[in-house]
């Protein structure tokens, strides 16, 4: 894969990073939330904190870290050109952000003119990017195997962002079936969605920064489409009240679920050529376990008939959300945030560039991964045994995602100094063809 990296498709630095850093704080303002709501918020998975909790991580914390790494690995790693990118950042980091908060104040305060204006916001934000990926993807024409799992990955975020967008509207008054539409935005979401752009974004950073060999060749090809299909048939059976087909494509998506639970870790612990494990392998290993942890729960949960049960549903959003979503994210940045500045640094500078250990040291990840395994670990005994568990939940929730918004934000400090520091590059010189990783 770093033979392929198409270096010199590199957006400006602060493109993508102006989502990835804003994503922690997010989470940080989640976790403020829960803790100011207390253990009244966990009466239902429809309380208002709940709700908006889920939406500043789901839109805040996921939408920008996603986002932003694609702005950085659609045209490098998969050799995507996007059109007007900084313009497109320009547009869609703010009213993402703006949107994401409005949506949030929405739901405490059960405000109709909050819900229409997060969803002209998001519409706006996520229509321009959307946009200008499907343009950049469509000049590719669909060459690279993995650009093809992103673009389905990318679909699902259109028809997520547009059934949000109709909930919104029918929670700001207009006559929809806001329950069966709220089913539907919920599984796009994180089937869809979160679980194929993590696939996509599996097949190629882990082999590339978790030094593994390469996913099976059947996950890498027909999958995310067969994985597509049976979701847009799981959602016709919902809206026509097929329950029959509707079961049976719902054990078909949570198989394909712990299948790329199940094949990940099966790769770290097979196919890894490093024997040392950094905070990245250990996030993503923790990620897998939680998504492997849901697709469990959810077959006791149709088992055992108790899926309307509130710590049920609860749980097994923690497992989904603050588990699986949250881990491998926050694995990911540990790695895509420092490489960007690095290659930032040896692009438009001269001499020797720090290494990325330099920039982004391994160690300060290690205290986040062991104070993020107490949070979920907290979170999941407040859902389950004692509601009171909710305050120290909280509490390690905002400390492990201060502690990722922290050491990001040094990174790009210290990257920033080094670059004010370092001699520039002679008038006409050009690195754009450099290709190695070191």
């Amino acid at each position: 894969m770093a033979s392929a990296l198409s270096i010199h498709r590199a957006p400006p630095a602060v493109v993508p990073l102006r989502f990835l850093l804003t994503a922690p704080w997010f989470a940080v303002a989640a976790g403020g939330l829960l803790l100011w709501a207390g253990p009244e918020a966990l009466d239902s998975r429809w309380t208002g904190a709940v709700l908006a909790v889920t939406h500043l991580l789901t839109l805040g914390f996921m939408g920008h870290a996603m986002l932003g790494a694609l702005l950085q690995l659609l045209p490098v790693a998969f050799g995507v050109p996007l059109p007007r990118i900084g313009a497109v950042a320009a547009v869609a980091h703010p009213a993402l952000a703006l949107g994401a908060l409005c949506l949030s104040a929405a739901f405490l305060a059960a405000a109709p003119v909050l819900f229409a204006a997060a969803a002209l916001l998001l519409a706006l934000a996520l229509g321009v990017y959307l946009a200008a990926v499907a343009i950049g993807i469509l000049r590719q024409r669909m060459r690279d195997p993995l650009a093809r799992v992103i673009s389905v990955a990318l679909l699902g975020l259109l028809v997520t962002v547009l059934l949000g967008v109709l909930l919104a509207s029918g929670l700001a008054g207009a006559p929809l079936p806001l329950l069966a539409l709220t089913h539907l935005h919920a599984t796009w979401g994180i089937v869809g969605w979160t679980l194929l752009l993590v696939l996509g974004a599996a097949l190629a950073l882990v082999p590339m920064f978790q030094m593994t060999s390469s996913y099976p060749r059947w996950l890498r090809g027909g999958f995310s489409a067969a994985m597509l299909v049976a979701l847009i048939a799981w959602s016709v059976a919902l809206w026509f009240e097929w329950n029959a087909l509707r079961r049976i494509l719902q054990w078909l998506l949570a198989g394909g679920a712990g299948t790329i639970g199940i094949a990940t870790l099966v790769l770290q612990q097979r196919g890894r050529r490093r024997l040392q494990p950094d905070v990245t392998f250990s996030f993503w290993r923790l990620g897998m376990l939680c998504l492997c942890a849901a697709v469990a729960l959810w077959i006791v949960g149709e088992t055992l008939a108790v899926q309307s049960t509130q710590p049920y549903a609860l749980l097994l959003g923690v497992m989904l959300l603050p588990g699986f979503a949250f881990c491998v994210i926050a694995g990911m940045l540990y790695k895509i945030v420092p490489f960007l500045l690095w290659l930032t640094l040896q692009m438009h500078s001269g001499g020797r560039p720090p290494s990325v250990k330099e920039i982004l040291p391994e160690e300060r990840g290690e205290p986040q991964y062991w104070t993020h395994m107490c949070a979920i670990v907290l979170l999941a005994a407040a859902v389950t045994l004692w509601s009171g568990f909710v305050y120290p939940a909280a509490m390690a929730f905002i400390a492990s995602s201060a502690m990722l918004g922290g050491s990001l934000t040094r990174a790009a400090r210290f990257a920033r100094t080094r670059m004010a520091e370092a001699k520039p590059l002679p008038r006409g010189a050009d690195r754009s063809s450099w290709k190695s990783i070191s």
